[in-house]
């Protein structure tokens, strides 16, 4: 044993010799000897327990091959590139809207450099750092101002606690809603410091339930939109323009947490219909919180719009400084909301509704190249189809609607498993990411944002 460790160089032994100096300069000292002794120390424990001398420390150029192996995984950022084929489009899992190139170069533009984020040019004094975004907002959804915070989930918080802490927050039963993550809406009113007053059922609720739980200590009205699921059957809801009207009669204001936020009729594309911030502003709601990354097709980011002199209390509250988004996220925010001033380019502009408005025949050129190229690489140990196929928009945006799509099936064969398939397209340089169902690896084209660079990948197998 003594023989086998006395085989092992020092690492001072290592940093001299002409490889070693060629690891320093290219990562630096410190992150090479680290290295250097995180590797002699396994070396030591293989030792101990195979009672000989790993492999790469049989010669030197194997030694130093897995030196800058190691730190070049060190060095590589672990939140990887990967192909959405599971045909959820906006998938909270895989990062939901893909920015486009419009808010890429905004954002980019905001890294390398100095911006005016809270700086008027015209004034030559300070400004706020939402003006931008407000003054968009405004002109896109009619609302009188806007602010912007991290997510929805923080978009409500605030509006909870500047408007209602210590109060009450009338809300229909069938509206507490949870969504991905475990957020709730009643522990987001209590960390806001409200108190939660139900009403109606879990499928029927009336205006007289909301106009009998009003009271002195009544702060809001709120309605939440139930976007990530549906109540079928003997239902029964109350509208926001029915809300409003009761609100005014009795001096209540009136919020909603739309979610997904719709800027655009969706069903004009032959999508499902969502709700849009424009009808509810119409209807006279006084705030109104939702999403930038989803139906939005932006960055991630919480957006309140209404009044104007309710907004200028949430940019007042404290948490807002807490919450507030960098210059990067205000920066593709705004250049995704300005694709949105040019409605009859945005279907091609807007990554999010270009990928679900795809036609069937450009699927299937899709589908077919993709078969193409597996076919190729498996060498038939599978069967391989393509196969119509179910998408969905995703980020509990109208979770019972299927858009028509197609897919790439792959079913099992001969003894090669799909488990060790799904395997291997997860260790691909860009991971391909499908769905199991039914027995067969689904490979749905519509939630691909980038075909060329997949094909290019798939020849990786």
């Amino acid at each position: 044993m003594t023989a086998l460790f006395q085989q092992l160089p020092a690492v001072d032994k290592l940093l001299k010799m002409p490889q070693g100096e060629q690891l320093i300069a290219e990562f630096g000292h410190s992150a090479v000897v680290a290295i250097c002794r995180e590797l002699l120390t396994q070396a030591r424990q293989y030792i101990q327990k195979n009672h000989q001398v790993p492999e790469y420390f049989n010669d030197f150029d194997r030694t130093f091959v897995e030196l800058q192996a190691r730190l070049n995984e060190q060095n590589a950022v672990q939140i990887k590139t990967v192909h959405n084929l599971t045909g959820t489009i906006l998938h909270t899992n895989l990062g939901r809207a893909i920015w486009s190139e419009a808010a890429r170069r905004a954002a980019l533009s905001a890294m390398q450099g100095n911006v005016a984020l809270e700086y008027d040019l015209e004034e030559g004094k300070r400004s706020h750092r939402d003006h931008y975004i407000s003054t968009l907002l405004s002109r896109l959804t009619g609302a009188e101002a806007a602010c912007v915070v991290n997510n929805n989930a923080a978009a409500v918080l605030l509006m909870l606690a500047t408007f209602a802490q210590g109060k009450e927050v009338v809300i229909s039963r069938g509206e507490l809603i949870e969504i991905g993550g475990a957020f709730r809406i009643p522990d987001i009113m209590t960390q806001a410091g409200c108190h939660l007053v139900e009403v109606g059922t879990t499928n029927r609720t009336h205006l007289k339930d909301y106009q009998n739980a009003i009271s002195e200590n009544t702060a809001l009205l709120m309605k939440v939109h139930s976007s990530n699921y549906q109540i079928l059957g003997f239902t029964s809801s109350v509208s926001e323009q029915e809300l409003v009207e009761l609100g005014r009669e009795m001096m209540v204001p009136v919020v909603t947490d739309l979610g997904s936020g719709a800027l655009i009729d969706l069903s004009q594309y032959g999508l499902p219909k969502e709700p849009t911030v424009q009808e509810k502003i119409a209807q006279g709601v006084d705030l109104i919180t939702f999403s930038g990354d989803k139906l939005l097709g932006g960055v991630q980011a919480g957006i309140i719009v209404g009044k104007k002199e309710w907004i200028a209390r949430l940019q007042a509250h404290p948490l807002k400084r807490v919450l507030r988004c960098d210059k990067v996220t205000l920066a593709g925010l705004e250049a995704t909301l300005r694709l949105y001033l040019n409605p009859e380019k945005l279907m091609e502009n807007l990554p999010t509704l270009h990928l679900l408005t795809q036609s069937l025949e450009v699927l299937q050129e899709k589908a077919e190249h993709l078969k193409v190229r597996l076919e190729k690489r498996l060498n038939s140990q599978f069967d391989i189809q393509i196969e119509e196929s179910h998408a969905q928009i995703g980020s509990g945006s109208q979770p019972m609607a299927r858009i028509p799509s197609l897919a790439v099936t792959i079913a099992e064969k001969t003894k090669v498993k799909l488990t060790a398939l799904s395997e291997r397209f997860k260790k691909l340089s860009q991971p391909i990411i499908g769905r199991m169902e039914n027995g067969k690896l689904w490979l749905d084209v519509r939630s691909v944002a980038d075909m060329e660079t997949l094909l290019q990948v798939v020849d990786e197998l």
